[in-house]
């Protein structure tokens, strides 16, 4: 009993990401700018795709959310490794290591089912344009976010209890930059069968269907593109899908290396790059990629700045 108090009463400290004292500056200002920029470009979308009616289609409501869960996820990670760096400590207590799990797996659950979601909206779009007004009408889209919420909510209420729960009588010693469950597991030092179990059913639901149906998807998408006629047109959908699969494989991969690879194939260093690629890199290539490069998005962002010359110009002429 009083082992189980001293695991619930106990701090963990992190290592963090900035170890090495000659670069750790640098590192430093490149991560903050990342995420600065991570927040202002989601929120550019969030904000086009809500006031610009040519935008309010399924693909873009879908990539508004998209926007939404980057926000939450990297704001669930970036703010505190920063804060630890220019504080020159990375003390947290059990309680909010236990919430930054939570929220993390929640959040990153809810993108690993979208992104596989939105690969089949762009296979209906491309492969069945005749059908996406009923295939991806507006009950369609909120069944898909409903789904993507409700898997990362599941997969939140299954890990987190497991893993907190483990008696952490070795050290309390985080060697990575946030609360992730790989390096949780290894600090445990009770029987882990359980949580290995879940933990596999989980990679399996959140990681490879999603990651299946992606593939699945942009196969169907490349077979269809190879047999239009149109140059042009070809060798834009090839650029599109050539973009967006990379953003994907850099994400699914660098999650499936950290979830699914045996731990003797696990480094410190290895887990704190493969999971910077997911958690601080993607938030910001994602806008990038599936979007601020889209004529569309270019073409609403003209719009909303012409509206607001023309209100500026109206108001000084009424002064």
């Amino acid at each position: 009993m009083n082992g189980n108090n001293k695991t619930f009463s106990s701090d963990f400290t992190l290592t963090g990401l900035f170890t090495n004292n000659k670069a750790s500056g640098f590192l430093f200002s490149i991560i903050c700018a990342i995420f600065f920029m991570a927040i202002i470009v989601n929120g550019v979308m969030i904000f086009l795709i809500y006031i610009d009616p040519h935008l309010h289609t399924p693909m873009y409501f879908l990539l508004s959310h998209l926007s939404f869960i980057d926000i939450l996820y990297i704001s669930t990670i970036v703010p505190k490794m920063l804060a630890d760096y220019l504080e020159s400590e990375g003390t947290i207590s059990f309680i909010a290591c236990t919430a930054q799990y939570f929220l993390y797996m929640g959040f990153v659950g809810a993108e690993f089912f979208l992104l596989g979601l939105m690969a089949y909206d762009r296979y209906v779009a491309i492969c069945n344009p005749l059908r996406y007004p009923v295939l991806m009408s507006h009950r369609v889209c909120w069944m898909i976010l409903a789904s993507s919420w409700f898997g990362g909510a599941l997969d939140s209420f299954l890990l987190t209890p497991i893993t907190m729960t483990l008696p952490f009588c070795a050290s309390h010693k985080i060697n990575h930059f946030f609360c992730e469950a790989p390096t949780m597991l290894r600090l445990a030092c009770g029987d882990k069968a359980a949580y290995e179990m879940v933990m596999y059913v989980c990679c399996v639901m959140m990681l490879l269907i999603p990651f299946s149906v992606v593939i699945a998807s942009y196969t169907g998408v490349l077979i269809t593109v190879h047999q239009m006629k149109s140059a042009e047109g070809k060798k834009k959908a090839f650029a599109t899908c050539s973009s967006h699969m990379m953003v994907v494989i850099l994400f699914y991969g660098a999650a499936l290396y950290t979830y699914m690879l045996p731990q003797s194939y696990h480094t410190p260093t290895k887990d704190k790059v493969f999971s910077v690629f997911y958690t601080i890199i993607t938030p910001l290539l994602n806008p990038l990629i599936y979007s601020l490069r889209n004529r569309d998005v270019a073409e609403a962002f003209k719009r909303v700045l012409a509206r607001c010359r023309g209100t500026h110009g109206m108001t000084r002429e009424e002064f």
